[in-house]
């Protein structure tokens, strides 16, 4: 008679099938405690080898006491009601199971790393053995927690990553040197001085924080090219510190690393939304571990270079802008930026100031060159800044003439008194020199036009008899006086000192009488 279903069911549940289970933990823990033995007696090995180096015998004992912690965790965890117990803290347990066994893997591969350097061939298979055995652990602890249905459904990226081939692929004396300035954050101190130890071999500065809010402070007051961040801490974890750290504009820019025992590709995929630039599994990889740092650092200088680049061609930019500004006025610029192009524009009611040396030409005969430049330097300084104070805008310097306008680009309610009392100032500071010049000055009200003409080392100018008028006035007036026509005359005298100069000959104008303004009337 066949059985049915639910006969064939209940069978499972029969005190014989518990015994199959207990039987199966057996053979588990068995299978764990084989590899712990293989760390243990080739490390025992190795400390009683005489081709070991004396400075080795340190990291030995700690793989030692990594392994005999293990036995303890197998006899602790490892039976049905135990696991039963911890079954809602699964995450935990395993950390707890993975933690001493990525010490041990990471001290031996650090004692390859220092075999290799030495030339020590002899001490070389039974550390790759110890790492190997290290990993297999894993492995089979990981395949463990599967079979039991504990939340692992898929085989974690950290223990299938590894193969025993690899363990000696890391930074040998030529190979490239890496560079730059690292922050490794882990609450475990041995995970920390183990990958410190490492990245210090590979050629990085390395710091070191506890905490998350060891890691925020260090990461404020210092400059970092790179931050390996523990996604599980006490207190702040590794995800809140990642929030912090992208949240503000300068530490945003610093790349950062998740490390973690755990493999939680939620977690993982939310921290690179975040900003995070990659993730490593421990125990490390070497060659992934190298790789991905320098591909970090290199991205971040790629960055920093681009960076530089931008903020060189605005600095650029910005000394051709006021470059520009010096040549041209302000809205005249901006518009040459604009359009490509300057609109030439009529102007109604504009008054032009010339100025000029008197005797300039004999003063060059017998003064050295360097200083005739230097001297005529600081005086166009000093009409510069006297023609700003009253409004003008200066147009150009030919030779040892000044000429600027005012009422043009910038808004004046008299034109005319503006350039006047411009006039008269400059005289006293051409008194004030330390030349001894006097300056002759003419000004004559008018319309103008504005424009730019050329293609090569051109300039703003302005054209129209008022121009040629106010250049005429200038050299038939005197030193030490603003000569002005008579028209123009009637409008200052209730503000102004002067005298008429006569009726003087003005090519294209015939005979016209001039004045000169001397000084401003007192109150």
């Amino acid at each position: 008679m066949k059985k049915s279903p639910h006969r064939s069911n209940a069978t499972n549940h029969s005190p014989a099938g518990k015994s199959d289970a207990r039987l199966d933990l057996s053979r588990v823990r068995h299978e764990l405690r084989t590899s712990l033995n293989h760390i243990l007696g080739y490390c025992e090995v190795l400390q009683e080898d005489p081709n070991t180096p004396r400075e080795f015998e340190n990291d030995l004992q700690r793989i030692h006491a990594g392994g005999r912690q293990l036995l303890s965790l197998i006899a602790e965890h490892f039976d049905n009601e135990r696991l039963a117990l911890t079954k809602r803290n699964l995450h935990q347990l395993r950390h707890e199971l993975r933690t001493p066994v990525n010490h041990i893997v990471g001290y031996a591969e650090m004692l390859i790393d220092e075999a290799v350097a030495q030339g020590n061939n002899q001490i070389l298979p039974d550390l790759k053995r110890i790492a190997q055995a290290a990993r297999q652990w894993l492995a089979l602890m990981e395949k463990h927690l599967r079979r039991r249905s504990l939340e692992y459904p898929t085989p974690p990226r950290s223990a299938a990553s590894f193969h025993p081939d690899e363990t000696g692929d890391r930074l040998r004396p030529g190979k490239e040197s890496l560079s730059g300035r690292v922050l490794v954050v882990d609450d475990d101190t041995v995970n920390r001085q183990i990958l410190a130890r490492r990245l210090r071999r590979q050629g990085l500065t390395v710091s070191l924080a506890a905490n998350g809010a060891d890691a925020l402070a260090k990461a404020t007051s210092g400059q970092f090219d790179l931050i390996l961040l523990d996604m599980l801490m006490p207190g702040m974890d590794g995800d809140e510190v990642l929030a912090r750290l992208k949240a503000g504009p300068v530490l945003a820019e610093i790349p950062v690393i998740m490390i973690s025992a755990l493999d939680q590709d939620d977690r993982i995929a939310r921290c690179v939304e975040m900003g995070a630039e990659d993730y490593i599994a421990k125990p490390f990889n070497p060659v992934f571990l190298r790789a991905r740092i320098k591909a970090c650092l290199e991205q971040k200088r790629l960055r920093e270079r681009e960076t530089s680049f931008l903020r060189r061609i605005q600095e650029e930019k910005q000394r051709t802008d006021e470059l520009l500004y010096v040549i041209l006025p302000r809205d005249v610029a901006a518009e040459l930026r604009t359009t490509q192009t300057v609109r030439p524009r009529r102007f109604d009611q504009v008054a032009v100031l010339f100025s000029d040396i008197v005797g300039f030409a004999s003063y060059s005969d017998v003064h050295a060159p360097e200083q005739i430049v230097a001297h005529l330097q600081t005086l166009v300084q000093m009409f510069e800044d006297v023609a700003e104070r009253h409004g003008l805008e200066k147009i150009k310097t030919i030779g040892d003439a000044f000429m600027a306008v005012a009422g043009m680009r910038s808004p004046s309610s008299d034109p005319t008194t503006d350039a006047v009392r411009c006039g008269l100032e400059m005289i006293d500071a051409a008194r004030s020199h330390s030349a001894g010049w006097q300056i002759r000055v003419g000004v004559h009200t008018g319309p103008v036009v504005a424009g730019i003409v050329g293609r090569k080392k051109y300039q703003y100018d302005v054209w129209g008899d008022t121009v040629n008028m106010a250049a005429r006035v200038e050299q038939a007036g005197q030193p030490d006086a603003v000569c002005v026509t008579a028209a123009t005359w009637a409008k200052l005298a209730p503000r102004f000192l002067g005298q008429s100069k006569g009726r003087v000959p003005i090519k294209g104008k015939g005979e016209l009488e001039l004045f000169l303004v001397t000084g401003l009337r007192q109150a």
